[in-house]
């Protein structure tokens, strides 16, 4: 567990550093080919809009993210049962207590945010509090406890915000270049063979950067769902209610009126409809593979 939560900010670093890289050189790429060399002015706005977006997901992305799902503030006194679940999970985990938030959908389903486990919240659905048992809950949201100790929801939203940054840079110099080509490489001397390769190059990368980026971040979404898993049966002593709930989840298929591609990767299981994407563009792991690993486990 806490080689994993060490690995978790080594990879948040790395990863951040990363791409940021790569926004930079789609910065560099457009100054190259689309003006000539002659102004840094891609470069500029790919450093601005690298660190300022790397900045807000870091301190505003679970906020962010409660906001856009319609996520409301669960009091204790209106639900006291799913504060006893939760506080007696964080006894047995050793974590802070999170604040919890309620939102108001019928479809069963549940995620945790917060950069660090001292500010983390769960959300959890009126679907998953209504129709799942003690133990199914339970399972549920020990899932979501083990992200928030993991450090998995800072990884994440990283993720998420570097690969949004890629997609809108990339389209940027896909856009301009019917534009802004004419100031720079046609009318220099020489060069001509590099200049070619540069644009090339540049359309390439700015073309496959957002759909590689993006294939990057639901490979490693999927592979924090397993990890979530496994560390949550270990805290419930009881992979089965976690295993029970993503029956229901899995039965139900019901997506999600606030379901957003941008937090999709959040959830304990896909908000979306389970036909509307194709396995290689999911989220999350089949969910028939995860309760396989849960049975295994409990066996």
């Amino acid at each position: 567990m806490y080689s994993e939560i060490a690995s978790n900010k080594r990879k948040s670093i790395l990863l951040a550093s990363l791409f940021i890289a790569v926004i930079i050189l789609l910065g560099w790429i457009f100054d190259q080919v689309y003006v000539g060399g002659k102004s840094y002015t891609g470069i500029i706005i790919a450093i601005f809009l690298s660190f300022g977006l790397t900045a807000i997901s870091y301190f505003q992305g679970d906020k962010i993210a409660l906001l856009t799902t319609g996520a409301k503030l669960l009091e204790h006194d209106e639900n006291q049962r799913v504060y006893h679940l939760v506080e007696n999970l964080c006894i047995a985990s050793g974590t802070p207590i999170p604040k919890i938030y309620l939102i108001e959908d019928p479809a069963i389903n549940a995620f945790a945010t917060g950069r660090k486990p001292e500010i983390a919240s769960i959300a959890l659905t009126r679907g998953a509090i209504e129709k799942l048992t003690d133990n199914e809950l339970e399972g549920v949201i020990a899932h979501e406890l083990s992200h928030i100790k993991n450090y998995d929801i800072r990884f994440m939203m990283l993720v998420a915000v570097m690969v949004g940054s890629i997609s809108i840079l990339a389209n940027i110099l896909l856009r301009s270049g019917g534009l802004t080509r004419g100031k720079g490489g046609n009318d220099r001397e020489g060069g001509s063979q590099l200049f070619a390769i540069l644009m090339i190059v540049g359309i390439v990368l700015a073309i496959l950067s957002p759909l590689i980026a993006e294939l990057i971040k639901l490979a490693i979404s999927r592979r924090r769902e397993f990890l979530a898993d496994a560390s949550g049966a270990l805290l419930t002593r009881y992979p089965e209610g976690l295993a029970r709930a993503l029956e229901k989840i899995s039965a139900e298929a019901k997506p999600m009126r606030t379901a957003s591609s941008a937090t999709a990767h959040l959830f304990i299981a896909s908000p979306f409809s389970a036909k509307s994407f194709s396995k290689l563009f999911s989220t999350h792991p089949p969910v028939e593979e995860r309760i396989k690993k849960l049975r295994t486990m409990g066996a």
